[in-house]
């Protein structure tokens, strides 16, 4: 028998000390009317990138409050990945090249998919554009929704315009911010993804687990310490990251940390964490490896915590430490500048520049760190966690529960 209490099936019930009765209550509330409802949800990958971080604890979270709920992941071939990391670029403004092979390619990996999966669920969450023409193969009789995560401000057109085939199929389109709306056919809902606050990566750490994590991978904690975290991707500007902290070691001698995973859906990250290595000296580590305690700690013991993204769809990793009271050096895009009021619980940069000037003015000021560290873990506490997720998809699934019950019943 497990006994441990870090191996604990986390409820809803947990969250009452950071979200408080009313809120528990309102939320058992409104999942009250789907119990023993069934629901898919389904991505492109088990770990590595947000999308993931977000439906382990969700499906959880749902299972525990009474909604049986699966996950499941399609499989794929590198040529497959290949091309739907390139539509991922592209819907966050690239160009590609979308030719008749690419979208026979996409479109049969799919329907091999939809052999080996039954669709009898009540309700079916489709993620990203990884497994989006899954509508295709299946006799619809639940409604389906697309969960999408990225940056559609700037798609390209093309590309748009031939996915909007398979999206116009679906229920519902939910995107993170109203700045991504696109003419799609089905209703659009704008909410944000959250943090689970109790899971290893988010959880309280004592002074001797940081310590002992970061001597576990020999990080030194004698000087100040910038961090990244996120997928080695080129939209994450890791190479922008380092010339900044160049820039800052002309001021203040400091260590910086990059630390990544490849996601088995990205064929890329593992091109640009070799490219990496090159950088790699005693003041700068690149680290690829899957390790939530390691992240944890890094964000606890960062001086400063960087996330110069060129595009974010939200970044959960900004979430994260801010959850943690870091005081984090932003990129001035998507959902970032969302989650960061510049000035008052963080910094929002557009340069190498100013990151590096930001970076040198919260090593400095220790008290400023202090103060947006404690604003920062406010604003997650009130719009970012978990739990306010699972509450807007409650929401979204019964508002289905009319139409479900007159149309997909019959």
């Amino acid at each position: 028998m497990i006994k441990n209490p870090r191996f604990k099936l986390f409820g809803i019930e947990d969250y009452r000390q950071y979200i408080g009765d009313k809120k528990v209550e309102q939320i058992k509330e409104k999942a009250d009317p789907l119990k023993n409802s069934f629901v898919s949800h389904c991505n492109s990958t088990l770990y590595g990138g947000g999308v993931a971080e977000i439906l382990a604890p969700l499906t959880i979270l749902m299972n525990r409050i009474g909604i049986k709920t699966e996950w499941r992941v399609i499989q794929g071939t590198p040529d497959f990945f290949s091309i739907t990391k390139k539509f991922h670029n592209a819907l966050q403004g690239d160009s590609v090249n979308l030719t008749d092979l690419k979208k026979e390619i996409y479109e049969w990996v799919l329907k091999e998919n939809s052999l080996r999966n039954r669709a009898d669920h009540d309700f079916i969450v489709i993620h990203d554009p990884q497994p989006l023409p899954l509508i295709n193969y299946y006799d619809k009789k639940q409604p389906w929704i697309w969960r999408c995560h990225v940056d559609l401000s700037e798609p390209d057109k093309n590309l748009l315009n031939y996915l909007k085939m398979f999206i116009d199929k679906y229920d519902a389109a939910v995107l993170t911010l109203k700045e991504y709306d696109q003419d799609f056919k089905p209703p659009r809902v704008f909410f944000n993804p959250g943090i689970d606050p109790l899971c290893t990566k988010n959880r309280e750490l004592s002074d001797s687990e940081i310590i002992d994590r970061l001597e576990h991978y020999s990080i030194s904690c004698g000087l100040p310490l910038i961090v990244q975290i996120s997928r080695f991707d080129h939209s994450k500007d890791p190479e922008g990251v380092i010339k900044a902290f160049k820039k800052v070691r002309e001021n203040i001698d400091c260590n910086l940390v990059l630390l990544g995973n490849v996601a088995t859906d990205d064929p890329e990250g593992e091109k640009i964490y070799k490219r990496l290595l090159d950088y790699q000296n005693e003041h700068i580590r690149i680290l690829s490896v899957q390790d939530s305690a390691l992240v944890n700690a890094l964000q606890r013991k960062a001086t400063v915590v960087v996330q110069k993204s060129l595009k974010e769809g939200f970044g959960l990793t900004v979430t994260e430490a801010m959850w943690k009271k870091a005081a984090v050096v932003g990129g001035n895009v998507g959902g970032i500048k969302h989650q960061i009021d510049d000035g008052k619980n963080g910094f929002l940069v557009s340069s190498i520049d100013e990151t590096a000037e930001k970076i040198v003015k919260l090593i400095e000021d220790e008290n400023l760190r202090e103060e947006m560290g404690r604003n920062a873990r406010e604003k997650v506490r009130k719009k970012y966690l978990l739990s306010s997720c699972l509450e807007n998809y409650l929401d979204l699934f019964n508002s289905f529960e009319t139409i479900y019950r007159l149309d997909y019943k019959k």
